[in-house]
């Protein structure tokens, strides 16, 4: 009995990592589709930019939570503003857009 409840945890804690591993793999790179952005999808490489930003708090307010994207906030300071003030990344139409 005891073997198999220690079983059942320890498959359940396997399950939950590797979900969790999943979900956080499959967030390293986000699709906009052509659908929210008319001039061509936009491919946001999360990953790259925490590797390269080094502290959550430049982006994301408080807690790390996901970002309510949109025009205004890609074309103003959720993108674009940044790309600006740090002279790096796209910062013309069809650097983020791609047909």
């Amino acid at each position: 009995m005891k073997k198999t409840v220690l079983c059942s945890v320890a498959f359940a804690l396997v399950l939950g990592f590797a979900a969790t591993s999943a979900l956080a793999a499959a967030a390293d790179v986000v699709t906009y589709p052509a659908a929210k952005a008319p001039m061509g999808k936009v491919i946001f490489n999360h990953k790259a930019h925490s590797t390269k930003l080094g502290d959550c708090a430049k982006c994301h307010e408080g807690t790390p939570a996901k970002i309510a994207m949109n025009k205004e906030a890609a074309h103003g300071k959720a993108c674009l503003d940044c790309h600006k003030a740090m002279k790096q990344g796209p910062a013309k139409c069809a650097e983020c857009h791609k047909k």
